[in-house]
């Protein structure tokens, strides 16, 4: 009987387009868990280049690749300066749905 090759899925293969990567943050960000925040700007982060964007946020490559991680434990001013490297920004919206006026 043949083998099976398996591989590890890696989400940053799949992120190709800058829709992709702000889709897969804010469902990330919708699930409130700061450790899937951060793996999920990691996998971002690594789709666009993780040297190139630790270079643009002023961080060594290596220490954010920990830090991004899933075990990762960024502080917010890592995360912020990693959010504005690859070209996006936060934004709040109320939780509350609004009734038309």
């Amino acid at each position: 009987m043949k083998k099976e090759k398996l591989s590890a899925w890696d989400a940053a293969d799949h992120l190709k387009t800058e829709a992709d990567m702000e889709a897969y943050l804010e469902a990330a960000l919708e699930e409130n868990d700061p450790a899937l925040i951060a793996a999920a700007l990691g996998d971002v982060a690594r789709a666009k280049g993780m040297t190139e964007v630790a270079k643009k946020a002023g961080l060594g490559r290596e220490s954010l690749y920990k830090s991004l991680s899933a075990q990762g434990n960024p502080e917010l001013s890592t995360v912020l300066k990693v959010i504005h490297a690859l070209g996006l920004k936060l934004q709040v919206r109320s939780g509350k749905t609004r009734k038309a006026a």
